[in-house]
């Protein structure tokens, strides 16, 4: 792959900046109810004015059900692309995603866990968030050690994501048929149908915050390949650095997943568009990511619950897109570098 400028010119920032912020605009306007772009500027500033500017239907759908879940679209996309990123950086493996550490299937089980005893929404996303972080320290306890490479951390994060997939097949078979179950196998599938302030409130900062340390970090990711006596000789402490990138990239991956269920291909199919379109430098990839990976799950999310009267599950979205789009890639680039 050629090398890239590690600069981006005004254009592209332009570009990067303003993608996300006309997907979720057009989002707002678009649904079951279409919107005209004066009647969602007028619900906004009703509510922030508190004055009733527009009918209370379109407010109530503007700020109340669409909003949430723009956001977080907008969070989830950045967070899981992000953590894709930084996955196959820090395992030189262009396959690497968000859950290669088992975090996903961790957080799988501790949601259907949490729907099997009857919490709420936060209660549940507090249950997927803490086992999706046990997950990892699971998988590295496991895999790392004196003497193991990162392929060992791998394969322990296989052998926790199996698991703990076992253990949601488990909830799976003892809850009960009429409620439950329904409503953990909705919940695997992907959804952001329970957007809300209230859980964003809780979800959010692990996004932000990883995604905000990363992109701090952004200039040394690009050590993340290379051996320890390679990175030695850089001065950069390598382990330091690595805890660093898995901390953040767990945590967003964890939060997303207890706030919108597994959501496939984002972490590997943005990552590997960014990277045919800016390069493996890492100035220019995580900031492509942010905005390419908040934009595509907002128009994927925009589609699932305008297509059809029944709303789609998000993850068979973007598996649908994703898979297809992804061999095109592979076939134009010739093979995936990093």
């Amino acid at each position: 792959m050629r090398e890239r400028s590690c600069k981006l010119t005004i254009g592209a920032k332009l570009v990067l900046i303003l993608l996300p912020i006309l997907a979720a605009a057009a989002a707002l306007c678009i649904g079951r109810i279409m919107l005209s772009p004066r009647e969602v500027f007028l619900a906004i500033r009703g509510r922030i004015s508190g004055e009733q500017l527009t009918s209370g239907v379109v407010e109530l759908t503007v700020m109340n059900i669409r909003l949430p879940r723009i956001l977080l679209a907008l969070l989830a996309g950045a967070g899981l692309s992000v953590s894709g990123c930084a996955f196959q950086s820090l395992f030189a493996n262009p396959l690497a995603t968000p859950d290669t550490l088992g975090v996903a299937g961790g957080a799988s089980f501790g949601a259907a866990l949490g729907i099997l005893m009857g919490a709420g929404l936060i209660g549940i996303q507090a249950c997927s968030f803490a086992f999706g972080i046990a997950a990892v320290l699971l998988t590295w306890l496991g895999g790392s050690g004196r003497g193991r490479g990162l392929s060992s951390v791998v394969l322990s994060g296989i052998m926790i994501g199996s698991l703990f997939s076992a253990l949601v097949s488990l909830v799976k078979f003892v809850a009960d048929d009429e409620s439950q179950l329904p409503a953990i196998t909705y919940w695997l599938m992907g959804s952001l149908q329970t957007a809300g302030y209230k859980n964003l409130l809780f979800g959010a900062p692990p996004i932000i915050i990883g995604i905000v340390v990363l992109l701090l970090l952004r200039w040394r990711l690009n050590l993340l390949p290379l051996s320890e006596e390679e990175a030695r000789s850089s001065g950069a402490n390598i382990k330091a650095l690595r805890a660093v990138a898995v901390v953040c990239a767990t945590a967003m991956t964890a939060s997303c997943v207890s706030m919108c269920g597994q959501v496939g291909w984002v972490g590997l199919l943005i990552p590997h568009m960014c990277r045919m379109k800016f390069g493996s430098n890492h100035v220019l990839l995580l900031p492509a990511a942010v905005s390419l990976g908040a934009a595509f799950l907002v128009l994927v999310d925009t589609v699932a619950r305008s297509a059809s009267a029944a709303e789609i599950p998000i993850s068979i979205l973007t598996a649908i897109i994703g898979a297809p789009f992804f061999i095109v890639l592979m076939r134009r680039s010739g093979g995936w570098r990093l």
